[in-house]
């Protein structure tokens, strides 16, 4: 940010002018469109508040609900939070503490930034890993869910494989953040 300072009546007011050659954080330069992970999350928060909806109403008139909305909804809010995370990574809006990684000098900030999105980066490889061995185990033993009956693995599998669009996502802000290194 540059400073801009102007006279009015004969005070100097110092305002923040952004520059127009820095890259926005918020909307990065990707190969895949973050537009995928945005229409996923509008789909799903829709698809959650149709299904909690319907089944208030329900409720309200029957005094008995849908078995099945509670595992959907269950099932949908971590499918929401996992395609929230993949673009909130990637435009650096994830919970950081902004003292430690916005201070200090543009390099402090970017080896800050290496060194969170690799953190990251390792729990998304790990997350990916274990829940592929979730994913067999439930094949294999033949789960089913408590309320539908269907198998279990049918909504474990959406686990690793998340894990695995988040892991890429921040392999590419990584090499994004290597490139601008001095």
């Amino acid at each position: 940010m540059a400073q801009n300072t102007n006279n009015t009546n004969s005070r100097n007011i110092a305002v923040d002018v952004p520059d127009p050659d820095a890259p926005d954080p918020h909307h990065p330069d990707v190969t895949v469109p973050l537009k995928i992970e945005d229409w996923l999350s509008v789909i799903i928060m829709a698809a959650l508040a149709l299904i909690t909806f319907t089944n208030v109403v329900v409720r309200y008139l029957t005094h008995s609900s849908f078995a099945w909305t509670e595992e959907i909804s269950v099932f949908l809010l971590i499918v929401l939070t996992m395609t929230a995370s993949s673009s909130a990574f990637v435009r650096q809006l994830h919970i950081r503490i902004e003292f430690i990684a916005d201070g200090g000098s543009s390099l402090r900030q970017r080896r800050m930034a290496l060194i969170a999105n690799t953190i990251v980066l390792l729990f998304f490889v790990l997350l990916a890993f274990l829940s592929m061995r979730v994913v067999y185990d439930e094949f294999i033993w033949g789960d089913t869910s408590p309320a539908i009956g269907v198998p279990s693995w049918w909504y474990s599998m959406w686990m690793p494989l998340l894990a695995i669009a988040i892991s890429l996502r921040v392999l590419g802000v990584l090499r994004r953040l290597l490139r601008s290194m001095p």
